[in-house]
């Protein structure tokens, strides 16, 4: 059962905000002048939709998304959410979701920006700010959509800009990026922000799971020796992994599993039984139930309607 949530935020925008979203949609719009995406400098990737898509089946690395225009909801875990333009999304570990662009049209477009967020970013502000400790507290989920508030749509805005003046980036840009995250801090994303950076606890042991997992996802997954390299029960590390992802430990693997096989089938046109092979499945018959659970058709359907455009 998909459960669904969207953002709380429902006060009427203030004109400050509303004037950094129009202008922040400008510079996307200026940049990525047809649909697609770009990256106009290394610490930002823009996007552009002129219609509604998906589903769309990625994984999510860790990063900030703000959207300028348009709406769009993803599905994580089995749970739904919704995010547009008072709202942004905020993922610290990689995830596989399923999303959709709900919002988007030729006037007015689907634009967002998202902001790479790496360990020795988070490290070094979460190394001066000193975020209280939530030792016995369960690890914070790794995705979140919060309300947008002007200090941080400054800031991401005060980056974008820079999009236009390129030769500031490199003395610029990195101080910009450390006031976004001490924002998000303010903002009481610590715990979050620290599956990207922190180097104990248990909220580090589900990320090495995490790593371990997209490392040898075409493997077995034997738990109890998952268990063994993480050093955590097999209870905690079932509790602990869906506090953060929203799924076990298996059901990330067979999402992770599956999204490769249709990345093979698609990029590299391989048959259906060579490409559930090659991520792990012994049994054709198994990797196309799975497949059709997953994407809502058998492997070979799926992929001719995807080449077809019909997604």
């Amino acid at each position: 059962m998909i459960l669904q949530r969207t953002q709380s935020a429902t006060r009427a925008p203030s004109s400050g905000l509303a004037d950094a979203r129009r202008e922040l949609a400008a510079i996307i719009a200026r940049h990525v002048p047809e649909d697609g995406g770009g990256s106009p400098l290394p610490s930002m990737e823009l996007a552009r939709t002129s219609k509604p898509i998906g589903p769309l089946h990625v994984l999510y690395e860790p990063a900030l998304v703000v959207v300028a225009q348009g709406k769009k909801r993803v599905v994580v875990g089995g749970e739904e959410l919704a995010y547009g333009e008072t709202a942004y999304l905020l993922n610290a570990v990689a995830l596989p979701v399923t999303g959709r662009v709900v919002e988007a049209s030729q006037t007015a477009p689907f634009l967002c920006v998202r902001i790479p967020l790496s360990p020795a970013l988070i490290g070094s502000v979460l190394a001066n700010v000193k975020p209280p400790s939530a030792t016995g507290a369960a690890p914070a989920k790794a995705l979140d959509i919060r309300a947008l508030e002007l200090p941080l749509l400054d800031a991401v805005l005060r980056l974008v800009r820079l999009a236009d003046t390129p030769e500031h980036a490199p003395v610029l840009a990195p101080l910009v990026l450390q006031e976004i995250v001490y924002r998000l801090v303010v903002e009481g994303h610590a715990a979050r922000l620290q599956h990207i950076a922190t180097v104990g606890g248990r909220a580090h042991r589900v990320v090495r799971a995490i790593a371990w997992i997209r490392k040898n996802f075409d493997q077995p997954l034997r738990i109890q020796h998952l268990c063994k390299v993480v050093g955590m029960s097999s209870s905690g590390l079932h509790l602990h992994f869906r506090a953060v992802t929203g799924m076990s430990p298996l059901q990330y693997q067979k999402t992770l599993r599956l999204q490769e096989a249709r990345r093979l089938m698609l990029e590299e046109h391989l048959d259906a039984a060579t490409a559930g092979f090659r991520v792990g499945y012994n049994d054709p018959s198994q990797f196309s139930r799975e497949y059709r659970r997953q994407f809502g058709a058998p492997p070979l359907r799926d992929v001719s309607r995807i080449r077809s455009g019909a997604e």
